[in-house]
């Protein structure tokens, strides 16, 4: 045990010597677009509410890095100087203020109508043919900005589209 916590050759040295060869770099996703007033409350019925808190952030790729080298994938623990930890869906959820109540939503989808159910979901869809994806540039091209007149069931749609911005994986 003592090995994983030794601290004489550990990357969290490098922090203040800023040694960027060990430091990890990443590409920061950010929400993109913020939501229209309008959608404030739909997303507050749908649980969504914090997330309108989200805008853009700094990373400490240095942090970051440390985090990385403490991690044991054999127990899927970090495995710091005071002890273990471990971060569980529960925490991000405390973290984000999303509720996490429900069947969890995972696997593939094999939808044999996808333009259909983006039509019927926002109204609109990528292409009048056949698309294999959803591109969020698309989401935030069409749903950004609600023209004054927007009636409720844009909104709806708006809503869902900022959802599916959220919670789409960036292909």
């Amino acid at each position: 045990m003592g090995s994983l916590i030794d601290n004489t050759n550990h990357i969290s040295s490098t922090i203040k010597e800023m040694e960027s060869y060990r430091v990890l770099r990443g590409r920061v996703n950010s929400i993109g677009f913020q939501p229209d007033e309008c959608l404030i409350p739909f997303l507050e019925l749908a649980g969504f509410e914090s997330t309108t808190l989200i805008r853009t952030f700094d990373l400490r790729y240095d942090l970051i890095s440390a985090l990385v080298e403490r991690w044991r994938p054999e127990t899927h623990t970090f495995h710091l100087p005071c002890g273990e930890c471990c971060i569980i869906l529960e925490d991000v959820a405390v973290q984000l203020k999303l509720p996490i109540d429900g069947n969890a939503v995972t696997g593939v989808s094999s939808i044999s109508r996808l333009a259909t159910l983006c039509y019927k979901l926002l109204g609109r869809s990528p292409s009048e043919g056949k698309f294999a994806s959803l591109r969020l540039s698309w989401l935030k091209a069409n749903f950004e900005y609600l023209p004054s007149t927007t009636n409720e069931q844009e909104v709806m749609q708006a809503v869902r589209a900022y959802i599916m911005h959220l919670v789409v994986p960036v292909r």
